[in-house]
């Protein structure tokens, strides 16, 4: 079984409009139409059994419809034998009724909730930021965040190892997913401050755009029982990724089918 942990989609009528605006920045061309039937598609293709897809909301008001979108996914495509996607919730760190909104996911059986520091215009360590990573462990929810560079502020740091650091010590979260490999371009300052943490890493992104002795020194300090294989898709194409995965040299098929599914099964609770 393979299980990507990190993917994009959106409704039909939204998909084509934030797929060309997100490009220009982003600076590559998407490997599907970012719609759930384009996943689908690419699934298919790709030999991934499972993705896990991670909304982000950049308005406060965008809760509601990203909420009932991502409990439409999931009610169409989450469940028995016909799973194969597993939609998050997300939350907006300016949101005045985060406790209650933290509650709604809950109660809507979604396992967690995506943060993006960059498109929702606050620092990882922000006050704002700790007080949903708190609520939301407290509920047993996954919490899915950008961790390190990205292109849409290149010049500004809102996610460091420094700022998850803070967070880890702060709230100890429980169930705490930093992506691309822990922090996104800064893989010395990474393996210095957040391998070994209690939190997991995705590979999202990095499986392609990381030096491979580089992505598995990453995956060694932190421990193959602490990674979770993901894409980024559609900023990556999940076919490649894979690919590039099962050919990395150093790594037992043991370890391996951790990282591509062992380890993601057990933290959504999957049956065996």
């Amino acid at each position: 079984m393979v299980i990507d942990f990190h993917t994009h989609i959106f409704p039909d009528r939204v998909a084509p409009k934030a797929i060309s605006s997100l490009a220009p920045i982003i600076r590559i061309e998407p490997s599907m139409d970012a719609t759930r039937a384009g996943l689908l598609s690419s699934m298919e293709q790709s030999g991934i059994d499972l993705s896990v897809v991670l909304p982000v909301i950049t308005d406060p008001h965008q809760f509601d419809s990203i909420l009932r979108f991502a409990a439409e996914t999931n009610e169409l495509y989450g469940k028995g034998p016909g799973l194969r996607l597993c939609s998050f919730a997300g939350i907006h760190p300016e949101s005045s009724d985060y406790r209650e909104q933290i509650r709604q996911v809950r109660r809507e059986g979604i396992p967690g909730i995506k943060l993006h520091p960059y498109f929702q215009g606050h620092d990882i360590d922000d006050p704002l930021y700790l007080r949903i990573i708190e609520a939301a462990s407290e509920e047993s929810l996954i919490i899915v965040t950008h961790a390190g560079f990205d292109p849409i502020a290149p010049d500004r740091q809102m996610a460091g190892p420094d700022m998850l650091l803070n967070v880890i010590r702060e709230v100890r979260p429980s169930r705490f997913v930093l992506a691309h490999m822990g922090n996104n371009r800064n893989h010395d300052e990474c393996l210095e401050k957040l391998c070994g943490q209690d939190v997991f890493f995705d590979t999202s992104f990095s499986v392609l755009h990381t030096p491979a002795e580089t992505l598995l020194r990453l995956i060694k300090a932190h421990g193959t029982d602490k990674v979770l294989f993901a894409t980024d898709a559609p900023w990556t194409g999940q076919k490649e990724a894979l690919e590039q995965f099962l050919s990395l040299d150093g790594l037992s098929g043991e370890e391996k089918q951790q990282i591509l599914s062992g380890n993601a099964s057990s933290l959504l609770s999957l049956p065996t």
